[in-house]
This record gives structure tokens, sequence and C-alpha cells, in this order.
């Protein structure tokens, strides 16, 4: 059962967590901001990892601490039910058109955490989401996942598609990557026999 729970409690955010890597995209996600919200639910749909994110956080002083945190937990979480990793494709590759923007993601589950980001936003906002956060939010799931994370905005001028594209091609590229391969017969995908370290 690949699955796993967590929580974090600290004086910025208390966040419960649940993932399921072989679910069906169902998602219960309330992190108190709306946009971002938004993005989770389309990870877990397009991606088929279920995901339960619940966060109380000090949304009175930004939206920072929130939006790291929800990415550090589902991070984590998704790193604990993937445990050694084996039998996994690893690797996830995906264009995702949304009307006229066309973003690229490609990734590696390699335990060896990097992110190239190149993407532009012209707004200062989507809602009341601060378009500075997402590139963040990126690189917090990289971090507590381990993994090598490439995004790239090939085109495209709506803000809110951009950042739609990108979450949905994050998702099926992760969707690619968690999925297992009954060929590799449980073998971590390695010629190391292990991923990172």
């Amino acid at each position: 059962m690949r699955k796993a729970r967590v929580a974090r409690d600290t004086h910025e955010t208390q966040i419960a967590v649940e993932v399921d890597l072989d679910g069906t995209g169902r998602y219960d996600v309330s992190t108190g901001i709306g946009f971002l919200d938004h993005m989770i639910e389309q990870f877990s749909r397009h991606s088929l990892i279920d995901v339960t994110c619940r966060i109380k956080g000090d949304l009175h002083v930004d939206q920072h601490h929130t939006t790291e945190d929800s990415a550090i937990a589902i991070g984590q979480a998704i790193a604990q039910a993937l445990g050694d990793k084996g039998g996994i494709g690893r690797y996830g590759t995906a264009y995702s058109p949304m009307d006229e923007a066309l973003c690229r993601v490609a990734l590696d589950i390699s335990g060896r955490p990097y992110l190239v980001w190149k993407a532009k936003f012209t707004q200062e906002k989507l809602g009341e989401f601060d378009t500075e956060l997402v590139e963040h939010w990126f690189h917090s799931i990289a971090q507590a996942v381990g993994i090598t994370l490439h995004i790239e905005l090939l085109y495209g001028q709506n803000n809110h598609h951009i950042c739609e594209g990108i979450f949905k091609g994050f998702a099926r590229a992760m969707r690619q990557a968690v999925e297992l391969d009954p060929r590799k017969g449980g073998a971590i995908p390695s010629t190391k026999g292990q991923l990172g370290g």
C-alpha cells in the first residue's frame, strides 16, 4: 500500500496531509488560499495521486509559509509512500497545453533535488495568490521528494493558463514517474542499487 500521512505543526502552520500514489485523483484540499487549493487539486486529479491537505496557516502575515509548507508536507508524504522506490518508472515528462500557453515538465525521482525554472509571470497575483510563490512551491516539493525537476514555459500570455499548465504538466510527469512498472519486478531503477545518496 503506497500511502502515507504527514502531520506538521509549527508556529507558522498546522498541516495534515495524506497521499495515495495508487489512487484515482481524489482530493480534499483546504489551505485557506483559494488559488493554491485549485492548483493542488489539479495536481491530484491529473497525477491520479489522492491528496488530502488541510492547513491552518499564518495568513495574517502573508501566504509564504502556507504555500511552502503545503509543498513540504505533500512532498514528504510522497517520499514516504515511495519507500525505497523499487519498481517505479522514476522518470516523467509532459507537454502541457492550456489554450495559448504551452509548458514542458521533465523530472527524475533521483533522490537528488534540483529545480530548473524557466517561466515568468506578468502579474503579481492570481486572485489573492502571490505568483512569486509558484516557483517556490515547486522548489519546496522538489526538495521534499528528492526530484530533479525541470519546468519551462515555452510560450504563453495568460498568467492563469501558464500556472495551471505548469501544475498539470507536473502532475502528468509525476504520474509516469511514480507508477509501478511490472517488468521491473520491484527492482530499484538505478545501476547503483539505490536512489539518492
